[in-house]
This record gives structure tokens, sequence and C-alpha cells, in this order.
């Protein structure tokens, strides 16, 4: 029978398993670290008015008053009742609308890296955060906001049907009998 060679073990050092542990629990903190400092930024929605009823998706297109504005506070954007499809705006935005109810009032505070980031945007520099104040008035899905534009297009074209001239779409009506 072949033998196995033996190796003794050791005794651990006095201190040493606290040496061990506490090397462990620093590694974790600097991966730890590391871990918080590559997260990218995160849109921060404070409600001023809370609203009732469930959130828009990015799927869905806003009614919303909203003013922008830039670190400095100077206003770089304003909407009345403007109508955003939410697959349109800067990513943060739509974060942002995702948090928010209908006839809510919101401030929004979007990270550079959720906004224009390095290539800025008009009066917006690279690399800025953006606030706005946000209403929500309402918001429907795309297919809600189809619908509602083909039964428009179909009442306007009965309106135009019945107000066309003869000859232009309209039946003539039947020539009177002469006396």
């Amino acid at each position: 029978m072949t033998e196995i060679t033996r190796v003794p073990l050791q005794p651990i050092a006095k201190g040493s398993l606290t040496k061990l542990w506490l090397g462990v629990a620093a590694a974790v903190a600097v991966a730890g670290g590391v871990a918080w400092a590559a997260m990218p930024a995160l849109v921060a929605v404070k409600t001023i008015k809370a609203g009732e009823g469930p959130s828009p998706t990015a799927a869905d297109v806003v009614l919303i008053n909203y003013v922008g504005h830039l670190p400095d506070g100077k206003e770089f954007d304003k909407g009345n009742n403007a109508v955003l499809p939410l697959d349109g705006v800067v990513p943060g935005f739509t974060q942002a609308l995702a948090q928010m109810q209908k006839g809510g009032s919101y401030k929004v505070k979007i990270p550079s890296g959720l906004a224009y980031g390095e290539a800025g945007n008009g009066a917006i520099p690279p690399n800025t955060d953006i606030t706005f104040d946000v209403d929500l008035i309402d918001f429907k899905s795309k297919a809600e906001i189809e619908q509602q534009q083909r039964m428009m297009q179909q009442l306007q074209q009965m309106q135009q049907m019945q107000g066309a001239p003869h000859g232009e779409g309209a039946p003539a009506p039947e020539a009177a009998p002469q006396p």
C-alpha cells in the first residue's frame, strides 16, 4: 500500500485570525465603495402635490405643464399642455414621470448622465444636471391615442361629406320637375 505524505498543520499565531477577518472586512468595504461609485446617478423626484391613480409607463404619451431650469436657476424650456411620448424624451425624464400620478405636481432633478450628458443640447451645456417643475395633467397609451385619432379622422370625413358641394363626394339631388 502506498502511503500519502502527511504535512503537519502549524498552529495559527495569536491575533492572526483577527487580522484575517479585518482584511476580509476591508476588502468587502472597498468593493462596496467601488460599486457605489460606479452606480449611475439617480433621478430625484420630490412630490409637491400628490396625484392619484396609476403612473405612466415608457410606452405612454403624457399631457404635462413643465418648466426646465439649469443649476443657476436659468429657465431653458417651458411647456403648457405639452403632449410628449415618453419614448421620445431623455431617459431621466421618462424615469421621473414613471414615479408620478395624474393631478400631481413634482420637482425633478435629473443628473447629466440621464439628461444630455457630454453632448449638451442648445442652452444646456455639456455635463449639466437639470431640474424640472412638472404637473402631470393626464396620460394615455399610444393605442388609446391612435384610436382617438382614427375616430377624429372618421368624424372629419363625415363632416366633409355632409358639407361638400355637389360633385365632390356628395350625391346630387334629383332634378325638380319643370312646370
